[in-house]
């Protein structure tokens, strides 16, 4: 089971950082993902990590958005910075059991959080 948290409404250029708990299954051994879908447009890759702890990021968000874990807690986060309208969407996290190669699409990803509005004001 996937809880994420700490979506809200920010100002352009404002930092926000979203969290994930995970729960039921070894969190060391799976990718866990962040993906977002805005309205009328199809869910996209945000950044992920891999079991190895190697990250891949949406050539659009590098620089801008961290995913980091917290091992013991079970947790991943997101960290994102300067946000900009264009950001406005509901954010998901996603796990991967099966070390999927195709890490970067929304069907590799068997276990999917509740979604977190994150509204980025002009």
């Amino acid at each position: 089971q996937l809880q994420a948290s700490g979506g809200g409404l920010v100002e352009t250029g404002g930092s926000l950082t979203l969290s994930c708990a995970v729960t039921g299954r070894s969190f060391r051994s799976v990718t866990l993902a962040w993906f977002r879908q805005a309205p009328g447009k199809e869910r996209e890759l945000v950044v992920g990590m891999r079991w190895s702890g190697s990250t891949f990021y949406a050539d659009s968000m590098q620089g801008r958005f961290t995913i980091s874990k917290d091992n013991a807690k079970n947790t991943v986060h997101l960290q994102m910075n300067s946000l900009k309208p264009e950001d406005t969407a509901v954010y998901f996290c996603a796990v991967d059991t099966r070390r999927s190669v195709a890490v970067r699409i929304a069907a590799s990803y068997d276990f999917w959080g509740q979604g977190t509005q994150v509204t980025v004001s002009s």
